[in-house]
């Protein structure tokens, strides 16, 4: 799982630099500032998401843990649900998308709560 998880953590982070160079360069001028920000805002969550989803992935080298497992799984689901629901509300249009960004959000949120109690485990190292 570790690789997988490594190698998904890497796609996304390469569609999140795609998807922020647009924001930064092909968006303004065409959504409202509004729409610019929460674009903004779900860039920025896709990479911190990535980040977190790439330590998942090197923690899985060094520790087998069903609770890891699931927090890399929380991470991909959430930033589907919450960055990928704010792609899809700016440039679809549809506001139908809205309601899956805090459900998305909160997937987030379990995913460092697993990601916390799968560390909490961890054997004490001595220094």
């Amino acid at each position: 799982m570790s690789r997988i998880y490594g190698i998904i953590a890497a796609l996304l982070g390469l569609l999140a630099t795609a998807l922020g160079a647009y924001g930064a360069h092909g968006l303004p001028g065409k959504v409202s500032a509004n729409l610019l920000n929460s674009y903004t805002t779900a860039v920025e969550y896709q990479f911190f998401h990535v980040l977190a989803l790439l330590a998942v992935a090197i923690a899985l080298r060094q520790h087998v843990s069903r609770r890891l497992v699931a927090a890399g799984a929380c991470f991909i689901v959430g930033m589907a649900g919450f960055s990928g629901s704010i792609y899809m509300l700016v440039f679809g249009g549809s506001k139908i998308w809205g309601p899956i960004t805090p459900i998305g959000g909160l997937i987030l949120m379990i995913g460092w709560g697993l990601l916390a109690a799968a560390a909490f485990s961890w054997e004490k190292i001595d220094e």
